[in-house]
């Protein structure tokens, strides 16, 4: 049996409604990509999940509490590593919120977290972060979405 590589990554960018603030994560020294660099929760795609069934995954892994799938940020192409076909991926990033943001609980993955601003994302990440432009554009459609689509998106059920 064949177990293959992974081909495609989620990004979660959480969102908490309530003091408007984005939750980012500091990777633990001992990891091997972006050593104590900041993210968002990040992961892959098993081979047979569906994108969504990765976020919920990713998310209770990392941080220990179920994700709601608000919107679609973005979609990525980056390489985990050299620019070499076998490190190539393709992303999704989506603008999510968990019930409980007080119940965030890091795995060994993460060293750190913090709840920030926009505006003090800005001022903590490098001007060249790929993080910047998915907040930036989380903050436009988040600001524009009609509340509306998302409540319609939830009650279908829908997939991704």
């Amino acid at each position: 049996m064949s177990v293959g590589r992974f081909l495609a990554g989620i990004a979660a960018l959480i969102w908490n409604p309530a003091n408007s603030k984005y939750l980012l994560l500091r990777r633990a020294d001992s990891k091997d990509f972006g050593a104590g660099s900041w993210e968002c929760v990040t992961g892959r795609v098993d081979q047979g999940e569906s994108f969504s069934q990765a976020f919920m995954r990713e998310v209770q892994e990392e941080i220990g509490v179920a994700v709601r799938l608000e919107f679609f940020v973005a979609a990525t192409h980056f390489y985990r590593g050299e620019r070499l076909p076998e490190n190539e991926l393709l992303g999704l990033i989506c603008g999510c919120t968990v019930t409980n943001p007080t119940a965030v609980q890091l795995s060994a993955e993460h060293s750190e977290f913090r709840w920030l601003t926009a505006g003090e994302i800005t001022e903590l990440l490098p001007a060249d972060h790929w993080l910047l432009p998915a907040i930036a554009r989380a903050e436009l459609l988040r600001t524009h979405l009609p509340p509306v689509v998302r409540a319609d998106f939830h009650q279908r059920g829908l997939d991704w």
